[in-house]
């Protein structure tokens, strides 16, 4: 959809339809994960209004060897924030995310969708499963 996506996936869902994108920015671009989930969770307003950063959570693994921070949210989605584009409000969705630390820079992969979609996937995928097993 934009030049800063390597690769988009729609995923299909009961309740309603999530996505998976895949950015890669280029050798010592990106920023540092923690900063760029911190970006993806003040996307997230939280019903009680609270603080978005305070509903993050995030947790340091691996991928088969390579290291990477683990990252979840939930509350409502404002989509096209981070691309400049009007922000739609979605409400009730989830976001898994995960910054893999590249040889010559950071690739991030980050899953958003209606809490339900995004739910029924880490329940029924052994990847998710095992990387978000106990950050919530």
């Amino acid at each position: 959809a934009n030049p800063m996506r390597r690769a988009q996936y729609k995923v299909p869902g009961a309740a309603g339809d999530g996505e998976l994108v895949v950015f890669y920015f280029g050798p010592n671009q990106g920023g540092p994960p923690l900063d760029n989930a911190q970006r993806w969770a003040m996307q997230f307003t939280q019903p009680d209004g609270g603080d978005p950063l305070a509903a993050l959570k995030t947790r340091t693994g691996d991928i088969r060897g390579i290291p990477a921070l683990f990252v979840e949210t939930t509350g409502t989605y404002n989509s096209g924030t981070m691309s400049g584009g009007p922000a739609v409000a979605k409400e009730n969705w989830a976001l898994l995310g995960a910054v893999a630390q590249g040889g010559d820079a950071n690739w991030f992969f980050k899953f958003t969708g209606p809490k339900k979609t995004v739910e029924a996937e880490r329940n029924t995928s052994v990847w998710w499963r095992a990387k978000f097993k106990g950050i919530h």
